[in-house]
């Protein structure tokens, strides 16, 4: 005779699903509302995230004056400053050789537009001349048809410009201020807390800024590596623009796996319009082995701990912060990721049950018995 369905037990079945459903839902509406506020204070709270990052880079050189004894105000003065020369310099190193080598780089992109329309006019396309000429002529009526959303993007450019200006000036402030009295936070927060979250909130924010700084400088290094030996390589094909292309390749690792592919890309790009394509493979290969170096060597040695997060989640964290907030979205995704990891963590070791203790008499689990 088949079983038949517990009623009492669907009942208590859908109330607790029933239940499960409206908590969820409540934490849904809690995470939206969090985050309609993390937009409307989007202001404030950027430059205090560039500040932090900025704070992760330069607080080893701060606490080592510091333990020198110098004052905590002069050391975070003084790193400011030279903080603040390297990013002049580098920025200097980027601008000078995109512009003395622009005219080139426009001339080589021209020529590599026509050796691709006559590659496609032969075999295997066989595209002809006024099938190349209605698809040039249809791009250009779809650029002029673009020209006014190009003037409202400019506009938008110029005003994006005046809010980095002003992100990167407090950012810098705040940055001054975290070197200065950052170790004084965590006693202080502790003060002002009730009960158990004296205790935990500065437990898990220590933990939370060990994981940042973790990120921050591993990556930072590991770009650094990747930079140099990316810029070797086309330096010696003689690839222009060799400064920016290894400043963006320093600067996309900090974007976990999608930063080095459209680093990559870039690179392969430029020597295939300036060099050709032999030169090209040749870029790609060095890029591939330089990837792979990275992955096997450099970031283990360099990574002596890691964010536990596999390379999955990463992926994914990248694509769903890139598109929620473009650029910013897909920077932030990965230490964001690892930091929502931190408190799960914490909160599991928290939730977690005691190991039983054995009874009289009972085998410890792992003990040897005797015979």
């Amino acid at each position: 005779m088949p079983a038949t369905v517990s009623s009492a037990k669907s009942r208590a079945a859908l109330r607790i699903s029933a239940r499960v459903c409206a908590e969820l839902l409540l934490v849904l509406v809690t995470l939206a509302v969090a985050l309609w506020l993390l937009d409307r204070m989007w202001s404030v709270v950027w430059p205090l995230i560039v500040g932090l990052l900025l704070t992760t880079l330069t607080w080893p050189p701060t606490r080592f004056l510091r333990s020198r004894g110098w004052r905590p105000a002069l050391a975070a003065a003084l790193v400011t400053i030279m903080f603040l020369l390297v990013a002049a310099g580098v920025v200097a190193l980027i601008a000078v050789p995109v512009a003395s080598q622009s005219g080139e780089l426009t001339d080589g992109v021209i020529e590599g537009v026509q050796r691709l329309r006559e590659w496609a006019a032969g075999p295997p396309l066989n595209i002809g001349d006024a099938q190349i000429d209605k698809a040039f002529d249809s791009a250009v009526d779809r650029a002029q048809d673009g020209l006014g959303s190009a003037v409202t993007a400019l506009v938008t450019g110029v005003s994006s410009v005046v809010n980095g200006v002003i992100t990167a000036v407090l950012a810098l402030f705040l940055m001054f201020f975290f070197l200065k009295d950052g170790p004084r936070f965590l006693p202080w927060l502790a003060r002002q807390l009730p009960g158990r979250l004296a205790i935990d909130v500065p437990t898990v924010a220590a933990r939370s800024w060990d994981t940042l700084g973790s990120f921050v400088r591993s990556q930072a290094a590991v770009g650094l590596l990747d930079a140099v030996l990316i810029g070797i390589g086309l330096w010696i094909l003689g690839v222009p623009l060799v400064l920016p292309l290894a400043v963006l390749t320093f600067v996309t690792a900090f974007v976990p796996i999608v930063g080095a592919l459209f680093a990559g890309l870039v690179a392969v790009l430029i020597a295939l319009v300036s060099n050709g394509l032999s030169d090209a493979l040749i870029v790609l290969a060095i890029i591939v082995v330089v990837q792979q170096l990275e992955g096997n060597v450099f970031q283990p040695m360099i990574q002596s701990r890691g964010l536990g997060l596999h390379a999955a989640v990463i992926l994914l964290a990248v694509t769903l912060g890139g598109n929620l907030a473009g650029i910013v979205g897909s920077l932030l995704a990965v230490p964001v990721t690892a930091l929502i990891a931190v408190v799960w963590n914490y909160a599991r070791e928290q939730l977690a049950e005691p190991p039983a203790e054995p009874e009289n008499g009972d085998p410890v689990p792992g003990a040897a018995v005797p015979s």
